[in-house]
């Protein structure tokens, strides 16, 4: 399956679009894949000299991946240079998902890059595979090489990860793509922080669930090529952990900022 074929999405009456989702192997729907339909959603609805900078999404319960899931938009706002737009997804239960997300027209300022790419890391090409998906690789950063020195928060991780199917050259695709993968280490860095969570989580005896993911597009990027995703935990309570991270090309360039917060219980 192609990234296109990922997100497509049928048009159902005014302003509102049917996507299907894909057995996830953990049951359910992955909630990056519904963030990556609902942000296309919105998109359509948004004339293209308007690029999304931002959005951020609400879990609010499982999806079932044998239902067709139906993506409602909202024109909050029309602006000369901002465009707003919320996307509620839909099945039997009811609303699964919503979403907010923001388009800006292109514009001309300095830029400034104050987070640090890590350095003194193993290039992808020597390192395992990792993944549980057909749509994007990943490979893990052993833990020694990403120490927490210069992160706020605990719990760090890292991978490289890119997509593997063909992708052509729409830059909406190449960030819905960002916004599908940038669901996949939040989780992990959370177990990450908490002794008692890795062992639980090593063990088979916890449980996870997205809340709520954010993401920030910095700059332009090729979802096809490879990029770092590294995430700490920045608050573990009630719960509830905080996820805060970066995502870099390959040479360095920051091209987007992720932040998740997910339910965590296990056993003990």
């Amino acid at each position: 399956m192609d990234l296109h074929a990922l997100v497509e999405l049928e048009p159902h009456g005014p302003d509102t679009y049917i996507g299907v989702g894909h057995a996830y192997p953990w049951g359910g729907l992955y909630g990056g894949h519904i963030v990556a339909q609902a942000l296309r959603a919105a998109a359509h609805t948004v004339d293209p000299e308007f690029s999304v900078h931002s959005l951020r999404a609400y879990f609010i319960q499982r999806g079932d991946n044998k239902q067709t899931v139906r993506y409602e938009v909202d024109r909050i706002r029309n602006g000369r240079s901002f465009v707003t737009r919320r996307v509620v997804a839909r099945q039997a239960v009811g609303a699964i998902l919503n979403l907010e997300a923001s388009f800006q027209k292109a514009e001309d300022a300095p830029e400034v890059s104050a987070t640090k790419f890590p350095q003194h890391l193993s290039q992808p090409e020597e390192l395992e595979s990792t993944t549980w998906s057909d749509f994007f690789d990943r490979r893990w950063i052993p833990t020694e090489q990403v120490p927490a020195s210069d992160r706020d928060g605990v719990g760090r991780v890292a991978a490289w990860m890119r997509v593997t199917t063909p992708t052509g050259d729409d830059p909406l695709l190449h960030q819905c793509a960002l916004a599908f993968i940038s669901d996949d280490l939040p989780t992990d860095a959370v177990f990450s922080s908490s002794p008692d969570a890795r062992a639980a989580a090593d063990a088979g005896t916890a449980f996870s669930a997205s809340l709520d993911h954010t993401i920030w597009f910095h700059r332009p990027l090729r979802a096809d090529q490879w990029h770092l995703y590294e995430m700490s935990c920045n608050a573990f309570v009630g719960g509830r952990g905080l996820s805060f991270g970066y995502v870099f090309a390959q040479d360095g360039t920051h091209v987007a900022t992720v932040a998740q917060e997910t339910l965590v219980r296990w056993r003990t």
